[in-house]
């Protein structure tokens, strides 16, 4: 397999932007599948969402991945392999979204012409920029009443600053949607044939021939920005060859500087195959990525990896699936070759496992093969392994960075109903928690009750759905309950003194420092340094000291939540030459902050919800109304040509749940609306004081 011919790229979008239907048109027009399903449709479903749950609610809940061949019929019909992922895009499925894009080399931002960028898109780039993707735009939705290409485009500029320009140009909107005219070439592509497997080119239409012009030399002049050679022809007024267009472009997307945009309806079947052409010509192969690696003994130096197959195998295990024949351990392979029955070693815990079957997968169907390469994407059986493990064929090789997982923001109690069935729900909960890093299962000390948390209502309703149909457990759930921080606000300084003498040999540990909030703005939840000279206290118990205060961060002293944004310095102390030890250090950094954190006067943290809500003109007052009441602020508001409007505003995740219901009645069932975690904000001294309460009746139960 030519490497240079390979794309491994991702469909990332917001919710309901088309990902899947796209999807399934790559696959039918690359001819991986000869009918096509629809999301929503009587027949079997979308080929990439297997899971029934996904078939019934209509949604993605996991991503799936596939690979095509794609004839690029710009490249004289080359042939391209591309290994393909379909991305959640609810927030609460964030996660599968993070460790897709953490493995792939490029990316489609799917956006909707008529909802534009909105409140999943913005972190979907965030998520792009972050492993550092270089995409290509796709608006798709075109054949809606109210699709505005030009309008999502200044959206793309001002929104997410992602420098697009377009390729492609629409001819028509909403009904009147015929096809686009490629700017590159000057040619009207349209789609016809029955599902719009027949390209037909033409010239550019006299009607859209000015409007093309314009285009043409706003993207020449956002390329010439990447092309002295392409500069000098405008500036001469001279024809710009179609190779150097392309061969720019291409350059321009590997250095992420632009974002080509191209139109379509995926649903109608139009614009697809020019996409394809697009991913081909512009997104890179594994040879376009820089990829380092950390070496195991020394994290401090890196190594670079090789996309070939004679150098030693090095894979990231990105993604586990428990399967009825065993774990599933889908697998980007940056270095070398994996062979079928070889044993590798796991770069974190230096254990050997035997690979003992290579899978390519086409979403839950599988084909065998007897072993894989260099920029392959594959899933493993035979190995017990986490997600962002790396492997390779010797131990202490090298480590791959892992991917960005996002703290959980609601939890909810779980019971079995009939006690017999304890060890399933145990079970099932290890099988999703190691599945999935943004779900996580603990006892509560107080109540005994098993808590299951995670990104949100609907993440934690669809395990609890799962774990009904897949494991025949009835599941009993509390209330939704929300995870609250707790942070200083005040600089207090301490003197602590820890003194035993019970017979034998005492206790003694001195220290001397402060306690203050860390910067609005830092990224560590909990900061510890110390200034200590002289030996005032020896450097062998100083870390006995970050690890007792660090240990109080679990529980703080308003309501036993997780201190977030502390910062601890140790200037002084003193010691004993017997009595001293690294225990009573440590016990004495826990009595330090059970007396000393009260007085910096710490407050709770509450998520904060951005929502987007979609709904007709009318309702807007009563919409804008229900936010006020549930302690909301409007961030902004827009009206569109349909007659609906959108509003986006903060909301406390406290006041959230069951909100898309209570939306539903107030706009006669025609709103909806989308959520993601904005920030953390400091809770009202009102509401503090019942979350205090409600917390010490809770004790008092758990006690009982």
């Amino acid at each position: 397999m030519d490497l240079s011919n390979v794309r491994n790229i991702g469909i990332s979008a917001h919710i309901d932007s088309g990902k899947t239907t796209l999807s399934e048109r790559v696959l039918f027009y690359s001819g991986r599948i000869h009918k096509i399903e629809e999301v929503k449709g009587d027949g079997d479903g979308a080929t990439m969402d297997h899971m029934e749950l996904e078939k019934e609610r209509g949604i993605t809940i996991t991503s799936a991945a596939t690979t095509v061949t794609w004839e690029c019929s710009l490249q004289d019909n080359k042939p391209y392999t591309v290994n393909l992922i379909d991305t959640p895009g609810h927030v609460d499925f964030t996660v599968e979204v993070e460790r897709s894009l953490r493995v792939l080399d490029g990316a489609i931002l799917v956006l909707c012409s008529v909802g534009g960028v909105q409140a999943q898109s913005l972190t979907v780039d965030r998520q792009m920029r972050r492993y550092e993707i270089p995409r290509l735009a796709f608006i798709n939705k075109m054949d809606r009443t109210g699709a505005d290409a030009y309008n999502v485009v200044e959206q793309m500029a001002k929104k997410l600053n992602a420098n697009p320009v377009m390729m492609q140009i629409p001819m028509g909107a909403g009904e009147t949607y015929a096809g686009c005219v490629d700017l590159i070439r000057m040619k009207a592509i349209y789609n016809d044939g029955e599902k719009g497997e027949k390209i037909r080119e033409e010239d550019c239409p006299a009607e859209y021939l000015e409007q093309a012009q314009e285009k043409r030399t706003e993207m020449l002049d956002a390329l010439s920005m990447f092309s002295d050679e392409l500069m000098e022809l405008l500036m001469e007024e001279k024809e710009v060859p179609v190779e150097l267009i392309n061969k720019t472009t291409r350059e321009a997307v590997l250095a992420r500087g632009i974002t080509p945009v191209y139109v379509g309806t995926a649903f109608k079947n139009k614009g697809v195959q020019p996409l394809l052409d697009a991913v081909a010509q512009f997104l890179p192969s594994p040879y376009d990525r820089d990829m380092k690696a950390k070496l195991v003994d020394n994290p401090e130096e890196t190594m670079d990896l090789e996309p070939v197959a004679d150098k030693p195998f090095v894979g990231m295990a990105f993604k586990i699936v428990e399967d009825p024949y065993g774990q599933l351990t889908y697998t980007r392979i940056y270095q070398g070759t994996v062979r079928k029955g070889e044993m590798y070693f796991n770069q974190r815990t230096g254990k050997k496992d035997r690979f003992s079957r290579i899978l390519r997968m086409h979403s839950d169907k599988r084909e065998e093969i007897d072993e894989a390469t260099a920029g392959d994407i594959v899933a493993i059986m035979g190995i017990d392994c986490a997600s962002g493990e790396t492997y390779s064929e010797t131990a202490k090789y090298c480590s791959l960075e892992n991917m960005f997982v996002p703290d959980p923001v609601i939890k909810m109690a779980v019971a079995p109903k009939e006690r017999s069935n304890a060890d399933k729900l145990g079970k099932a909960l290890a099988r999703f928690r190691k599945e999935d890093p943004t779900f996580s299962v603990f006892t509560d000390e107080e109540t005994a009750e098993t808590i299951i948390a995670g990104m949100g209502e609907l993440h934690l309703e669809v395990y609890i759905e799962r774990i009904r149909r897949e494991y025949k457990v009835e599941v009993e759930v509390g209330a939704p309950k929300v995870s609250y921080r707790e942070t200083p606000t005040q600089k207090v300084e301490f003197d602590y003194k820890h003194k035993k003498q019970s017979g034998g040999s005492g206790q003694f540990a001195h220290i001397v420092g402060y306690i203050e909030p860390l910067p609005e703005d830092a990224e560590d939840e909990y900061l510890f340094e110390d200034s200590i000279v002289s030996g005032r206290i020896p450097k062998q118990f100083i870390p006995a000291v970050d690890k007792g205060f660090k240990g109080c961060t679990a529980k703080g002293t308003v309501a036993k939540y997780p201190v977030v944004s502390m910062y601890v310095k140790l200037e002084d102390g003193s010691y004993h030459d017997v009595d001293s030890s690294e225990m009573a250090f440590q016990i004495a950094a826990r009595g330090c902050f059970n007396e000393n954190f009260p007085k910096t006067k710490p407050v709770l943290l509450e998520p904060i919800m951005l929502i987007e809500i979609e709904c007709p003109e009318k309702f807007q007052g009563d919409v804008v109304g229900d936010v006020t009441r549930r302690r909301g602020m409007i961030v902004s508001t827009e009206m569109r040509e349909d007659g609906s409007c959108e509003i986006v505003s903060e909301i406390p995740l406290a006041e959230t749940f069951g909100y898309e219901t209570d939306l539903r009645s107030l706009t006669q069932g025609q709103g909806s609306s989308t959520m993601e975690l904005a920030k953390y904000a400091k809770v009202p001294s009102n509401v503090q004081e019942e979350i205090v309460a409600e917390r010490n009746k809770e004790a008092m139960a758990g006690a009982k």
